[in-house]
C-alpha cells in the first residue's frame, strides 16, 4: 500500500484498519528492517507477516528453533509469534503484513515457502493500494487469490528446530558454533554424559530428526549465511567439516535440488 515508512509502522501492530498492508522496494532495505542494522531482538507483531527478499539472507530465531529465509523465497510468521532475526548481506524484497481475521487460513508456526510469478505479482500489485481500511470488490478478489496462494506454497526444509533437554542442547550449541567438528555420534554422547542409545533416542523425540540429520540442518543453516556473505564454496565446505567441495555440493544439491550458485540465483518460476 502507499504511505510513508512511519505509517507502515504504526499500522502493523494494529488489528484494525486495512486487512492486507503490503510494501515494495527495489535495491534498499524493506519493512522494518533498516539497512545498518543486522540483529533485531525478540518481538512479535500483531498481524501476521508474510515477507520475500531478493538479496541477502534472514535468519529467524523463535523458541521453536531457526529458520533460514534465502533470496526468493517468502518467509510465514504468525501474528504474536516471538521472534528474532539476523540479516546477512544487503537486503531488499517485499512483503505483506495481515490482519489476524484473514490469516486463520495460513501455518500457525513459522515456515519457508517457495513463490510463484503470480504470488509475486501479486503483492506487487497490493503494495500499489492506498491506505484504506475498506477494500473494493476487485481488490477483495485479489487479496483471496494471494491468500490462496500463500496457503498452497511449497515449503522448504529450512528449520532448525533446537532441542529442550540440557544435554542435547550443550552438543546442539557446540555443534553450531563449530560445525566442523566429525565426532562421531557416541564421542558426542560421551562428552555430554549421555549413552549413545539415549542421545539417539532423545534427538529424534525432542527434533524430530535423527542426530544425523540435525546435525546436517545445522551445517546447512551456517552454509547459506556464508555463502550470502560470498564466501567461496570451497572454503564454506572446508569450514564445516567436508571432506572435499564436491562432497558439500553433493550434499547441497540433494537437499535444495540445485547447487550453491544456482540456488541464490534462481528466480520465481
Amino acid at each position: 500500500m502507499t504511505g510513508s515508512k512511519q505509517e507502515l509502522y504504526e499500522y502493523i501492530d494494529k488489528a484494525d484498519g486495512p486487512p492486507i498492508i503490503a510494501y515494495w522496494s527495489e535495491g534498499e532495505a524493506t519493512g522494518e528492517y533498516s539497512p545498518d542494522t543486522h540483529t533485531y531482538d525478540w518481538h512479535s507483531h500483531t498481524r501476521g507477516q508474510f515477507w520475500c527478499i531478493e538479496s541477502g539472507l534472514v535468519h529467524v530465531h523463535t523458541a521453536r528453533g531457526s529458520w533460514l529465509l534465502p533470496p526468493h523465497r517468502a518467509g510465514w510468521m504468525p501474528a504474536g509469534e516471538m521472534h528474532k532475526v539476523t540479516v546477512s548481506g544487503v537486503m531488499s524484497g517485499w512483503g505483506v503484513f495481515l490482519a489476524p481475521d484473514i490469516s486463520h487460513c495460513l501455518p500457525d508456526h513459522p515456515c519457508v515457502i517457495g513463490v510463484s510469478s503470480l504470488l509475486r505479482e501479486l503483492v506487487h500489485r497490493a503494495s500499489s493500494w492506498t491506505w484504506n481500511a475498506q477494500l473494493d470488490a476487485q481488490q477483495e478478489r485479489l487479496m483471496t487469490v494471494l491468500l490462496d496462494e500463500m496457503r498452497d506454497a511449497t515449503h522448504e526444509p529450512l528449520h532448525l528446530p533446537m532441542p529442550l533437554d540440557r544435554r542435547l542442547l550443550r552438543i546442539a550449541h557446540a555443534v553450531l558454533e563449530q560445525p566442523h567438528d566429525n565426532r562421531s555420534l557416541e564421542e558426542w554422547a560421551i562428552w555430554a554424559g549421555l549413552s549413545p542409545r539415549s542421545l539417539s533416542r532423545l534427538f529424534r523425540t525432542e527434533t524430530a530428526l535423527s542426530f544425523a540429520q540435525w546435525r546436517q540442518q545445522a551445517r546447512l543453516s551456517k552454509g547459506l549465511e556464508q555463502l550470502a556473505d560470498g564466501v567461496p564454496v570451497a572454503s564454506v565446505a572446508d569450514s564445516l567439516g567436508y571432506a572435499s567441495t564436491s562432497a558439500f555440493i553433493a550434499m547441497f544439491r540433494r537437499s535444495f535440488g540445485h547447487p550453491p550458485a544456482r540456488y541464490f540465483g534462481q528466480r520465481v518460476a
